[in-house]
């Protein structure tokens, strides 16, 4: 599969040979959404927390005698259905963790890169290197490219500058190859890249880790 190369201006300089199994899939939707929503279930905190009867403030004394009274029978003031009284089955902390097979995640990111570059949504860029943080470049660049709405940009590393540069924009963001993910695939409308990051992204998910159970670990890019 070949993808497009753009300069920061807009304008095609190239073309690069991608690998299939990571740009040329068919995206598997039944695992997309499996892997988004664990990853949002993993983000959840779970410390929400009510008292029961047993654990608010208040007496155990039987409010009134049981027969006698004409009114219904009453207990302790702190049964639910009282005014600060417990809670019947409210949320308790726990964990809303779901484990997610790291194949079942690979092929997630692999499938909607793919979903990217089939819909025109990917740009690959050349020359994306600022000498200072320069929020107009990064800016000009997304207008450049047609990618007014929401855009991803995705370096090799991390990449300060470029971080800098695009956290003031509304609708951008700026992150590592190796930091990937389904959600943040799915919350910008555009995703741009770098070539040295679509190299990395093909040696993280592509190759011989898209067929195999166990594969060699790539290598490690320093982070600057």
């Amino acid at each position: 599969m070949k993808l497009t190369v753009y300069d920061i201006s807009g304008k095609e300089v190239g073309s690069m040979d991608v690998d299939d199994l990571v740009f040329g899939l068919t995206p598997n939707r039944a695992v997309l959404r499996q892997a988004l929503l664990a990853q949002l279930a993993n983000r959840r905190a779970g410390s929400a927390n009510t008292k029961t009867r047993g654990e608010v403030a208040g007496s155990t004394r039987k409010i009134r005698r049981q027969k006698g009274m004409g009114a219904a029978r009453q207990g302790a003031i702190r049964a639910p259905h009282h005014r600060h009284g417990g809670i019947s089955f409210g949320p308790k902390p726990r964990s809303f963790r779901q484990a997610l097979p790291k194949r079942v995640r690979r092929l997630a990111i692999r499938s909607a890169l793919s979903a990217k570059a089939g819909e025109g949504e990917l740009k690959v860029v050349r020359g994306l290197d600022l000498e200072a943080p320069k929020t107009r470049a990064i800016k000009d660049m997304l207008s450049s490219l047609d990618l007014n709405r929401s855009a991803l940009v995705v370096t090799a590393a991390a990449n300060r500058n470029l971080l800098l540069s695009s956290r003031n924009l509304p609708g951008a963001k700026a992150l590592a190859a190796d930091y990937l993910n389904v959600a943040d695939l799915f919350s910008f409308r555009g995703l741009v890249m770098t070539e040295d990051a679509v190299r990395r992204t093909e040696a993280l998910w592509g190759g011989e880790r898209a067929t195999k159970r166990i594969a060699p670990a790539p290598e490690a890019v320093t982070h600057g």
